[in-house]
């Protein structure tokens, strides 16, 4: 195969995203994380229905998967997968779809602490947020599709629920190998409700007591910490931060501090999160904001740069998730999980990949690809995206799907967007 003008990338990895999502890209514009959640998406999503073709789960999944794909990314973490999604539709979507995948079934206990005032309207049936259930679809589902499919447990921030209910968790996944991922410190209030709830302690030393830190842990967010505590346990675990850039500028919540976990050697990953807090599953987009945002944030141009970006996307994803034996990198030995990049354009001039002075082709990448740029996808070996088009899965069928499945959803959720706008600019 000719590819003149092209540059070729290891598949990108997504350590943060949320399958249902895609779903509900633009009803939640410019709230607070409360009302954002409270309000907005947790009614959305707990009102997710159909089966088979026409259940909301399956055709979310298949909508984000597809922009995944034709955006570049070969493998993702899905950070939270709850009961309305159903996990056999969001099985049967990535089997179908060829990507690689790491879901993360959602553990959850009922909170204690009624002064927070959240509440999940997604909360119907905590059977199905149980370490048995996580147990029973490991068994079920982990190492599908010729070991494409993985199964992770996924828990939420910490707000009240006992540390010995987390524990609980930590014992179980490490017993049976399982990965953990887990929202945390993601709001400003967090760090003082941590300290307030469980005695004291700080994210970490939560994590660290409670038997979630570790190798195959995923810990997103991070943006509340307390440093001087909380980054020598991140480094000692081998725990890895999810970094999701453009998530927690939108929803206000903060910038983690990136550059000093680097520094220390914490293992950082990247993640779009979900179409609602992001707008896009575009990783190439999400690369160029985690090279860019610390240099403002610190005032200091030297950090995070593009190098350290591409791999956060790629290489340390692959580490976060116990697989950089088999993906991240493009080695001999390795799966053949491939991006191709089309740089033939205006927007690259003067780039000249036959020219000793040029542009670094990292930082061209890094800087000014975005998912449009992609021509080619390769999973194991096998073309998932040729010529920038889905080789197996019809785009309009996914685009009329989504449509159709949207107004369902809002109208059995009761939820009124733009109801503030005059009628002819409503959604």
């Amino acid at each position: 195969m000719s590819l003149p003008g092209r540059i070729i990338i290891p598949g990108l990895i997504n350590t943060h995203a949320h399958l249902a999502q895609s779903l509900l890209r633009g009803l939640a514009e410019d709230l607070p994380l409360h009302s954002w959640l409270c309000d907005r998406i947790w009614p959305l999503e707990a009102a997710y229905g159909g089966q088979g073709d026409t259940a909301d789960g399956y055709i979310a999944a298949r909508t984000t998967i597809a922009e995944m794909l034709l955006s570049g990314t070969t493998c993702f973490l899905e950070a939270m997968l709850t009961h309305g999604s159903g996990i056999d539709n969001v099985v049967r979507a990535v089997s179908e779809m060829g990507i690689r995948a790491c879901l993360g079934k959602l553990v959850k206990f009922v909170e204690t602490n009624p002064a927070l005032k959240i509440k999940d309207a997604r909360d119907k049936d905590l059977s199905s947020m149980s370490i048995e259930s996580l147990l029973s679809a490991h068994a079920t589902f982990h190492g599908g599709s010729n070991d494409r499919i993985h199964v992770w447990a996924a828990c939420g921030t910490p707000r009240g629920a006992p540390l010995a209910s987390f524990a609980e968790v930590g014992r179980a996944c490490r017993a049976h190998d399982i990965g953990i991922t887990m929202h945390c410190a993601e709001a400003p209030r967090d760090l003082p409700i941590f300290r307030e709830v469980y005695e004291g302690r700080t994210p970490m030393q939560f994590c660290r007591d409670a038997e979630l830190a570790g190798h195959k842990t995923i810990l997103a967010h991070m943006c509340h910490l307390d440093l001087e505590a909380d980054i020598p346990i991140l480094q000692e675990s081998n725990t890895t931060v999810a970094h999701n850039p453009t998530s927690n500028l939108k929803l206000a919540s903060g910038i983690a501090n990136i550059p000093r976990m680097l520094e220390a050697g914490v293992n950082v990953a990247l993640g779009t999160d979900g179409a609602p807090c992001n707008n896009s599953y575009d990783m190439l987009r999400e690369m160029h904001l985690a090279s860019i945002v610390h240099k403002g944030a610190m005032l200091d141009a030297t950090v995070v740069g593009a190098q350290e970006a591409l791999e956060m996307a790629t290489i340390c994803g692959a580490k976060a998730l116990g697989l950089d034996q088999d993906i991240g990198s493009i080695e001999v030995g390795k799966k053949a999980d491939l991006v191709v990049l089309d740089v033939a354009k205006v927007w690259a001039a003067p780039w000249d990949p036959d020219a000793t002075w040029g542009m670094d082709p990292v930082s061209l990448v890094v800087g000014c690809c975005t998912g449009r740029d992609v021509t080619h996808v390769m999973i194991d070996g096998s073309f998932m995206v040729e010529d920038g088009s889905l080789c197996s899965i019809n785009e309009d069928e996914i685009i009329l799907a989504a449509r159709t499945a949207i107004r369902g959803i809002q109208q059995r959720s009761g939820v009124k967007v733009n109801s503030d706008l005059p009628d002819g600019h409503k959604t």
